[in-house]
């Protein structure tokens, strides 16, 4: 049985939809976030779900932070580490040390829009489709080899709430299936691409 660490900020919703989708020869072992007032806990812990909170607040800076979280994630023995709206900028040390098996969902199509504001942003910029994108994590922000991604339609009268609300679907649907594919090793990381694995 292959082990799932999720990390998360708030009500986790693409968490949700993981931990309820079929994963085949794993499971999810535990959700840590950096908010213990994060509404995703309390939904993983009433499903049997280990949960950690653990405050960055409470510490002296970034790095003392993240090597905490390694420690709490490490506990867990993850073969994936999947971030699910943990709204935390990650060391170099941090995804060094998950290289090749730290996963993210940004709501963009990379590598357009990085960062926050994404909907606006693509709205502004008069884009005819929007979307989402899984992708491994590097050092660099919202940047890493791409494993999927689901576009929409940009409509004339959507605003930031309406195409982020129909993004979020394809989030739901893409990001199982992601963990999943990597999880069977059916893909695999050639330079800056994700392939199919021979």
């Amino acid at each position: 049985m292959k082990n799932i660490v999720i990390l998360i900020s708030g009500r986790g919703s693409n968490m949700q939809a993981i931990v309820e989708a079929e994963l085949g020869d794993a499971r999810v072992a535990a959700v840590i976030a950096n908010r213990p007032d994060a509404a995703g806990l309390a939904w993983a812990a009433e499903r049997g779900i280990a949960t950690v909170a653990l405050d960055h607040k409470a510490y002296a800076d970034r790095l003392a932070f993240d090597r905490a979280l390694m420690a709490a994630i490490d506990d867990f023995a993850p073969d994936l580490v999947v971030l699910a709206g943990f709204m935390r900028i990650l060391t170099a040390e941090f995804t060094a040390h998950y290289r090749d098996r730290l996963l993210n969902i940004h709501p963009s199509l990379l590598p357009s829009f990085p960062g926050l504001d994404t909907h606006r942003r693509a709205i502004e910029a008069g884009c005819k489709l929007a979307g989402c994108t899984v992708h491994f994590v590097t050092a660099e922000l919202d940047h890493g080899p791409i494993v999927a991604q689901a576009a929409v339609p940009v409509l004339d009268q959507d605003d930031p709430a309406s195409l982020a609300a129909r993004v979020l679907k394809e989030e739901h649907r893409i990001y199982p299936a992601a963990v999943r594919d990597v999880l069977a090793g059916r893909l695999r990381i050639d330079g800056l691409r994700v392939v199919a694995s021979a």
